[in-house]
């Protein structure tokens, strides 16, 4: 089991990433994907699936024609892991190829 991020690791790990945001009343993060069109939007998600699966580690995501609301948590250690902080940046990388 992963351990929970926590003190100056949280703080650090969260600061490394750009647009993410603590989730009000959950031990999560969150960011709001926004994309040029639904197309745009389904590849990024493909994209990020195969990662996800390979990592072993999913996200919780709602789409909405081009827009993708994501939320990370670790599960198995109820919060904000450094798995959490490693996929968010690989979404973000990602997106950043996709635009």
């Amino acid at each position: 089991m992963r351990e929970k991020l926590i003190g100056p690791k949280r703080e650090q790990a969260l600061k490394a990433l750009h647009g993410w945001r603590e989730v009000e009343d959950r031990d999560a993060i969150t960011k709001r994907f926004v994309f040029r069109d639904f197309s745009e939007a389904f590849g990024w998600m493909t994209r990020v699936a195969l990662v996800a699966e390979r990592m072993d580690h999913h996200p919780e995501w709602l789409n909405v024609y081009k827009t993708v609301e994501v939320t990370l948590s670790t599960h198995d250690a109820g919060g904000v892991t450094e798995l959490d902080a490693a996929l968010a940046k690989i979404m973000d990388g990602i997106a950043a190829q996709v635009r």
